[in-house]
Order: structure tokens, then sequence, then C-alpha cells
């Protein structure tokens, strides 16, 4: 009789085409791929070099999403010319390799990890690659997607194939129900917190429980998108009704008859009962808050409700990290004030962030000292907050309404903060630089970003709710 399997056992043995040795290496096969303009360079000028050609160019995706603008008017020039050059060497590539692209036009476009799920592009069972260490995003969806390097890159491209070290396993369980205003950001960031910003290195995670179920799909990406900042490789969660209905409709889902053949196979995409993992984590839901982080790292967080760490206790790093960050010893971190608030990235610039903003904001105006900014994930997404008027909702409050595009997540374009600048942020990493040379970032949900923002200081969204 088989031994039973976890489900990440199961998409990797499916997806191996030899093992290499005894150590877990393997030849892993790739289902799908999305590039962009920032990390394909050196990876095309490779195949170039070496006189290669694309194996399976109808597999992989490319998108302008980095150092593209994201001003209100969108047009195809890029802010520098570094930027300039990037995308027009981009633009060649695919065109010369035959590779479809998202260009900055198209009304397509977006941040490559929203406009893969938005399209059908990622279904269950896949195994995804890309140079971006977000690519944990689509384990939400039941397939399984990690980053890789540019060397990786080429060698994707050339051969639809990598060579992959096997990864040990975690289950994360989120027990209980969340309660009124706490979100999957406010989970994915107490597990960060618990574990440590290496925590899960040279781990792939699975998250079930009653709180993933009761997630919707998008909530769950913002869980699988984070993992990576716990150090792990990949992040995954079994498929159900919910994922079903979500693709059901997406342009690029299997149809008719092929649905149907899809569809049977998911269902049989779960971890086996009595499957062995390499470590157990609990996290009870019920006793979740409202999550900011307060250093310069994303482990560094607390509850909203809680003090800043005293300095003469912390680590050499969390010393650094409260110097970076200008915090006094042991104040609150609500009432902290802010410049700015930055609602955007891979992270929470879906359309069920920007509901859940909206309906925060209501007819309430952003405090007239804070800089607001709305970044939505695809320009299909910001079509569709126009159309059921969010759009507006934001704008009358004072919040700038913006194109699509990975924008102040990463200051890769002209979206930077000045040094000095402290900005509450739906993004996922706080890193020194982040967002700006001396900028100062608070990570927290998107709705906690709106009620900051109004407040002009952080803010206990479910006190503000209260006032």
């Amino acid at each position: 009789m088989a031994e039973p399997k976890n489900l990440y056992e199961k998409l990797i043995d499916s997806h191996t085409v030899c093992d290499l040795d005894d150590n877990g290496h393997v030849l892993l096969y790739i289902d799908k791929q999305v590039i962009n303009e920032y990390t394909s360079p050196q990876a095309f000028s490779g195949l170039r070099e070496a006189n290669r050609q694309v194996y399976r160019p109808e597999t992989h995706l490319s998108v302008v999403d980095h150092v593209n603008p994201t001003t209100p008017e969108r047009n195809d020039a890029m802010p520098d010319e570094g930027g300039q050059a990037q995308v027009d060497y981009f633009r060649q590539n695919c065109k010369d390799f035959g590779i479809e692209l998202f260009d900055v036009l198209d009304e397509r476009q977006g941040i490559e990890h929203v406009v893969m799920p938005e399209q059908g592009l990622v279904l269950p069972g896949m195994v995804i690659a890309a140079g971006d260490s977000h690519t944990t995003t689509y384990g939400a969806l039941g397939a399984f997607g990690f980053g890789i390097g540019t060397s990786e890159i080429e060698h994707l491209l050339a051969t639809q194939t990598l060579i992959y070290k096997k990864l040990k396993t975690i289950r994360v369980n989120i027990v209980g129900k969340l309660a009124k205003h706490v979100t999957s950001k406010d989970i994915v960031m107490e597990l960060v917190r618990k574990i440590g910003a290496a925590g899960a290195t040279g781990y792939a995670l699975e998250f079930c429980g009653e709180a993933i179920s009761g997630l919707s799909v998008e909530a769950r990406m913002t869980i699988c998108n984070m993992a990576v900042e716990a150090g792990a490789r990949g992040a995954y969660m079994a498929p159900d009704e919910k994922v079903f209905q979500y693709l059901k409709d997406k342009p690029r889902s299997p149809k008719g008859e092929l649905w149907d053949q899809a569809l049977e196979h998911w269902k049989t995409l779960k971890t086996d009962e009595g499957a062995k993992f390499d470590r157990e984590i609990m996290i009870d839901a019920n006793l979740l808050e409202p999550m900011v982080s307060w250093g310069t790292s994303p482990d560094q967080a607390i509850p909203v409700s809680q003090m800043i760490p005293t300095s003469e206790l912390a680590s050499e790093a969390d010393k650094r990290s409260l110097d970076y960050m200008g915090l006094d010893n042991s104040q609150p971190i609500a009432g902290v004030s802010i410049s700015h608030a930055f609602i955007g990235s891979c992270t929470n610039a879906r359309i069920e962030d920007l509901r859940n903003v909206a309906e925060v904001v209501g007819k309430r105006k952003v405090a007239e000292h804070v800089r607001a900014i709305v970044v939505p994930g695809s320009t299909l997404v910001r079509k569709q907050a126009e159309q059921e008027g969010i759009a507006q909702i934001l704008q009358d409050a004072g919040f700038e309404w913006r194109q699509s595009g990975c924008s102040m997540c990463l200051a890769m374009n002209d979206d930077v903060l000045e040094p000095g600048d402290r900005c509450a942020s739906s993004t996922n990493r706080n890193f020194e630089g982040r967002q700006g040379a001396g900028a100062r970032t608070h990570l927290m949900s998107p709705t906690m970003v709106a009620a900051s923002a109004i407040a002009g200081k952080i803010v206990d969204i479910r006190e503000y709710e209260e006032a």
C-alpha cells in the first residue's frame, strides 16, 4: 500500500523528470513562468549569446510592472533612461522569442502576481517558477510557486525545467475564527512574527484549518504571498470549492469538457490522511488582533494594542531597527504619526482589498498632513473599482487614484518616499530604504492603512470604527 503523501510531495513528484542525486535534487518540469522587465534581461542575453531559443514560448507570460510609472494618466514612457532601456529590451526579447507580453498600455497589464490568477493562468496542480520571490502567491490556488534567480530563468526558458532541491514541510494550522477587522494579512504577519524571518528557511508551508477555509481566495493569496517573509521557499493550500468557483469564468481557464476533466483531477489535490510533516505550527485565530510592524524586518511586528519594544531590552538588531525607525522606548504603536499611506502591491491590491478599504473610508477625509496613494494591482482591477464606484469614494476622501504597477512597494520607479517619511503600507516588506532611502515603513492590512490615513497616525481600526 502506498505511503500517504502531503500535497507538496504530490505536486513535486508529479513534476519530477528524474532524480539527480541522493540528496533530494531533481530535474523538475515547470508548467508556467511569468517574466518581468527587471529580472529577465540577463537571462535573455544568455540565450542570445548561446544562440538558444525558448523551448515552449506559449507557457511564458511577460508583464511590465516594476519600473513603469503609475501616474493617473497612463503613457508608455518610463520615468528614467535606465527603466526605458529595460522595457525596450524586454519588448524586443518578447518579440524575438515569441513570448506574449502585457505591455504598459495593455488593458490586462498589472503586477505579475495579480495578473496571472485573474487571467486563469494559475491552476491547481501546477508548478510555477518566476524571477520574483512572491511567486509563492500561487499556492492559494492549489498550485506551487517559487522564486528563482536570473540564471535559472535562462535555464527555464531554454528547457522548461529546473534543477530543484526538495524542501522540508511545515503544516500551519489556523484554528478558530477571525474577529471583525482582523484579516488574512494579520494571520501571516503573526506567523512571521512568531517563527522569525528565517523560521521557515528550507521549508514549504501548507496552510489549513477553519480560519483558512473561511477566507476568500484573494485573502488566501495574501498569506501565501507573505509566507516568503518567514524564509519559506513555497506556500500552498489545498484547492476547494471557493478556488474552483474563482477560476471557472477566468479568460484562460479550461472550458467545456476540459473544465470537467480538470475539476475531477483538482478535487484529488489534498494531503492524504496520515501524511507526515517535518514540523507542525498552530495559530489560534480567535486570539489575533490587527498587526503593525515597528521595525525594519517583517518579523518585527506587534498587535496594534501593544507597546513598541523597549530598546534597553532589545537585541542589537532590534536596537538598530528602533533607531532607524525613530521610535521612542516603550511607546504605543497606535498614535505614531504618519506622513504617507500606501495601498498597493502584489500582497494587497486586488478588488476585494479595495472594496474593504472603500467600506472603511466611507465619507471620511484623509488627514491634511498625509499623502495617501492607492495603486490597483492591475488595470482590470482599476477598471472594476471605477465601475463599482470605489475609485470615486477614495478620490473624494483625498486618496490619489493611480495606474497599476509595483509602485511604492519597492521604489523602483518614480514613486519614492523621502528620508524621514513614515508610511502606513499594505505591502510585504519594511526593509531599510525599501520605499526610498531613509524612509520608514509600517506594514499592516489595507483597512488599517485606510484608517490610519484618515486619522493621520497609526490607529487601531477597531477603535476607529467605534468612534
